[in-house]
């Protein structure tokens, strides 16, 4: 009995000693972007955007090639209407092989629209979750008329969670690629949560400006986003749109032409929270974002197809049409010198947990 206790006092002081361990290398290993980043320009282009011309953009959350229809992920809960709670299973993609055919359903979508700026969200680079694969890599050659422009956005140490299939470590960020000249570009550091967890599963949330010049004399400031979702209370979401709708002010008042895109992790608009039939209860990761919120004269560019076609669906199960809970996150706001309109382009979130949205716009001149 003594010997028994003694094997099994040893094996909890190890278990102790790898625990400590483990959370000393997260800290140690832990560290934050700073602000004001300039980011480089790949592949630069040397035209010039015109008033009163008709462009495109869309935005796309890839959901680092993981999420086809029968994915869930482990950090997403839900409960049904009946009180059922469920949550996801996997921490990585199901496979490479999954992850390649991800992406390439992705670069295939956005090929159809032949855009003249792509924004993505959630696209890796060197990942445990997505097997490696250099997603930003495959974009950027699908697309080599394009310049790019990447900034990192979740750069985490080996995450050990959940135990079955750990999430690992990742490399991930917002990539937006340009038909025209970028004069600049900067990474902005969003405020995320400083809580011992927290801080490790949501590091370094952020935006980019990107700089344009118009042939007017004015700029297209042009901003791919990636809100928190994991942020119970709302409290660094709040934090991080004071901070965005700072930068938007401060640029419309200099006269620029602004454009928001990216996946805001609200639900964009009143009504749309619980508009599309489902058996689920709103997730606790859903928070609400209307024209309120807003600073004057920008606008939410709702989509034609608004009421018809969500852009995000719930990750704690399988898609399921009609049962898994969607509604509107992804989409674009802009200022009142920009006229503008959108479309939510219908994937059934074949490949990811999201669906695109394009936005075609005009820069308001005088000529």
């Amino acid at each position: 009995m003594k010997k028994t206790l003694q094997i099994g006092g040893a094996l909890l002081g190890l278990l102790l000693l790898l625990a400590g361990g483990y959370v000393l290398y997260l800290q140690l290993t832990y560290y934050r972007i700073p602000d004001h980043q300039h980011l480089a320009v790949k592949n630069a282009q040397q035209r010039v955007l015109k008033v009163n011309h008709a462009y495109t953009a869309t935005t796309y959350n890839v959901g680092f090639g993981a999420y086809n229809s029968k994915y869930s992920f482990f950090m997403d809960t839900g409960e049904s209407k009946q009180g059922k709670k469920t949550r996801g299973k996997y921490g990585t993609a199901r496979s490479k092989a999954a992850v390649l055919k991800s992406t390439r359903f992705v670069i295939k979508e956005i090929k159809k629209q032949r855009p003249d700026f792509a924004l993505f969200q959630e696209i890796d680079t060197n990942s445990t979750r997505s097997f490696h694969v250099n997603q930003v890599k495959m974009v950027e050659a699908a697309f080599p008329h394009l310049a790019g422009v990447f900034a990192s956005n979740f750069h985490s140490a080996y995450l050990i969670v959940p135990p079955t299939n750990p999430h690992g470590k990742v490399r991930s960020g917002l990539l937006t690629l340009s038909c025209f000249k970028i004069s600049s570009a900067e990474r902005r550091k969003y405020p995320v949560s400083s809580h011992f967890i927290e801080k490790f599963v949501d590091l370094d949330r952020a935006f980019t400006v990107l700089t344009l010049p118009v042939n007017n004399g004015k700029q297209l400031i042009l901003i791919n986003s990636h809100m928190s979702a994991y942020d119970k209370g709302g409290k660094m979401r709040a934090a991080q749109l004071k901070l965005l709708t700072t930068v938007m002010k401060k640029e419309a008042a200099a006269g620029n032409y602004v454009i928001v895109g990216g996946d805001f992790n609200h639900a964009l608009g009143k009504g749309i929270m619980t508009h599309f039939k489902t058996n689920q209860k709103v997730p606790s990761w859903v928070s609400k974002l209307t024209q309120a919120d807003l600073p004057k004269n920008f606008r939410i560019v709702k989509a034609d197809n608004y009421w018809t076609t969500p852009t995000v669906r719930g990750t704690d199960t399988a898609y399921h049409p009609g049962k898994t809970y969607t509604t509107v996150v992804d989409g674009f706001i802009v200022s009142k010198n920009v006229s503008a309109v959108a479309h939510n382009l219908q994937t059934n979130f074949a490949e990811t947990d999201h669906n695109p949205v394009r936005l075609t716009f005009k820069l308001k001149g005088t000529d």
